[in-house]
């Protein structure tokens, strides 16, 4: 896409709403196209502007973030969507990832950061927080105890998409990369997902990378 992309903020803090606006519009990256301090008005917003890229408080009045997300992925599968939160906890997190994230970042990160991971999700990347890795390999963990997801049995080329997941490489990235199809990548992220009782992404790379099925590039096409 040319130009800068369309980004769209939904959050009820105004002054933290104007200093995001700040920061995207003088990176040249960004096109803040619309900023809303409720659910209800961002989804709205984003069915008549078609933003590329959406920026989600997850804690807000009226419709909350979560209820957004899902109304937002539902209408708009296209469009990223990444949460910007004060909540480090555990079930936001987990939650926000199952309703559809592209990503998961805390509102203490520093502007460059910020911006950088935000760059990254809107060209196809899955970001979580670093602070919040440990906490989702923690409850990855608990689920495997659960389920013995730990000794799964993955086919070549499931190892080789689950690798460039980790490192979080988009579907189209990963069917370059393999020299394969998207709809096929599509194929195998889907079985990933089912075969370790995932269910998004970003828990996949936090489980590849927990149980050491990340390193190493892939290996040759069969």
């Amino acid at each position: 896409m040319s130009g800068p992309l369309r980004l769209l903020l939904i959050d009820d803090h105004p002054l933290l709403r104007r200093g995001l606006v700040e920061l995207f519009e003088a990176s040249g990256q960004f096109r803040v196209v619309g900023s809303v301090s409720s659910g209800g008005e961002g989804i709205e917003l984003a069915r008549r502007l078609q933003p590329d890229m959406i920026l989600l408080d997850l804690h807000m009045p009226g419709l909350d973030g979560l209820a957004t997300l899902d109304a937002l992925k539902r209408s708009q599968p296209q469009c990223r969507v990444m949460v910007l939160t004060a909540s480090a906890a555990r079930d936001d997190l987990l939650a926000a990832l199952r309703a559809g994230a592209d990503g998961y970042l805390l509102k203490d990160s520093e502007p460059e950061s910020l911006l950088a991971a935000v760059c990254a999700c809107a060209s196809g990347q899955h970001l979580l927080d670093p602070t919040l890795t440990a906490l989702l390999a923690n409850s990855l963990r608990e689920r495997e105890v659960a389920s013995e997801v730990a000794h799964v049995e993955l086919t070549e080329r499931e190892r080789q998409t689950l690798a460039l997941i980790a490192e979080g490489f988009s579907n189209k990235l990963i069917a370059r990369q393999l020299g394969i199809s998207e709809g096929t990548v599509k194929i195998y992220v889907k079985h990933l997902l089912s075969k370790l009782n995932l269910r998004s992404r970003l828990e996949l790379a936090a489980w590849a990378h927990r149980s050491g099925r990340s390193d190493g590039p892939p290996g040759e096409t069969q």
